[in-house]
């Protein structure tokens, strides 16, 4: 229950309030891409697009391919944030945006 998986669990995550931070896979389609951004905008919520494929991104949450997951706790978050410092390999390839 602490993680949204799949766009429309991503969306509905967002406007409930309930989305900490959205992961979106770097090969997410512009459509995908877009509808998840302007609703973090829309919403205030947060968004990292990834250098890891939706392949990549779905074998680390064991699933299938995954476009976008969202973490939905605040805790593990700070937790990703920090591995986002250490891991240049990820790093290099992050946007975040939050609305101000």
């Amino acid at each position: 229950g602490k993680l949204a998986t799949g766009t429309e669990s991503v969306l509905d995550a967002i406007r409930a309030g309930k989305s900490a931070l959205v992961l979106i896979a770097a090969d997410a389609s512009e459509d995908t891409r877009k509808r998840i951004c302007d609703k973090c905008a829309f919403y205030g919520g947060r968004y990292v697009v990834l250098s890891a494929s939706k392949t990549e991104l779905g074998t680390v949450l064991g699933r299938n391919d995954t476009a976008a997951a969202s973490f939905l706790d605040a805790s593990f978050v700070k937790a990703f944030e920090a591995s986002l410092a250490r891991e240049e390999t990820i790093s290099a390839g992050k946007e975040i945006s939050k609305k101000n």
